[in-house]
């Protein structure tokens, strides 16, 4: 059979390299007696072809260092490690452990399980300075507080080659958002100023166990060059402002960011405007008038 591809990147039903020789997910969730924790933001998926694309999003993992957060029983973190990838897993449920090892013993050296809360987890740490990729079925309730991490700081480029995540499709229409819609906000300039961020792919509801109220979408973000002469922290303090009061005219909503109303002057940015009329280069040069 050859090795074809869809056209969203993921192999077909009949790719050329064996799969390993794994029981299906459900099997292994009710080997273990594991149910999604509501309080943990999990949702089960349990489609492998899903879940080959997935990890097939950032192109060749062969031999690369992966990051996943949230593993849970394993299904994203056995495409990962059939496609080659070194993982390295963040797990704070403890329940999910016995079949992360299991998984870790089909696939031996590939697989490195820490459990623990990645918010309090040194990520670049983990890879001793080597370059990784982040790929995750993020729990909902820490997604946005991870992305944001991932995407500030004033240290750029970052160690992490591409983040391939997904999230509510609410929330990754807010990272991909274009000025001049409710959508675009802090999220999307964050995303965008030093960055490239896409649409993967959407997920149905219907994929997960249980399925979520909402629909899921996958993103893919890699970093480009940090414009030169910009506080990151700056920047967030204005998207803050700005998007705090989105309709509100700027000479209001920025009103207590000191130095802002002069730089829109000499910007010659009227502050008539609302946030979401401001494209992410207008942010970057009101950041940087700020920073000097």
């Amino acid at each position: 059979c050859d090795d074809r591809r869809d056209p969203n990147g993921g192999r077909d039903c009949c790719a050329a390299e064996p799969m390993t020789d794994l029981p299906p997910l459900r099997e292994v969730i009710a080997a273990h007696g594991l149910s999604a924790s509501k309080s943990l933001g999990q949702n089960f998926l349990f489609d492998e072809q899903l879940l080959a694309r997935i990890a097939a999003v950032p192109g060749d993992l062969s031999g690369r260092n992966v990051l996943e957060v949230g593993p849970g029983p394993g299904g994203l973190t056995r495409a990962l490690l059939r496609a080659g990838a070194k993982v390295t897993a963040i797990e704070m449920d403890r329940r999910c452990l016995p079949a992360l090892a299991e998984l870790g013993d089909a696939f031996p050296g590939q697989l490195t399980v820490i459990e623990g809360d990645a918010l309090k987890i040194d990520h670049d740490a983990l890879f001793e300075g080597e370059p990784y990729a982040i790929l995750s079925n993020l729990p909902y309730n820490v997604g946005t507080a991870l992305f944001t991490r991932w995407m500030g700081g004033e240290a750029w480029p970052p160690n992490w080659t591409s983040l391939t995540l997904m999230f509510q499709q609410e929330v990754a229409q807010r990272i991909v958002a274009q000025p001049g819609g409710s959508a675009y906000g802090r999220l999307a300039v964050l995303a965008q100023w030093r960055g490239t961020a896409k649409l993967a792919m959407k997920v149905h509801r219907s994929a997960f166990t249980p399925p979520p109220k909402v629909m899921s979408a996958i993103v893919h973000v890699t970093p480009a060059a940090m414009p030169d002469g910009v506080s990151a922290s700056k920047l967030e303090q204005v998207t803050a402002a700005a998007f705090g009061q989105r309709r509100k005219m700027l000479r209001q909503s920025l009103k207590g960011v000191p130095g802002a109303l002069d730089a829109l002057e000499t910007l010659g940015i009227d502050p008539q405007r609302r946030a979401e009329t401001l494209d992410v280069g207008e942010f970057v040069v009101l950041a940087r008038a700020l920073s000097t």
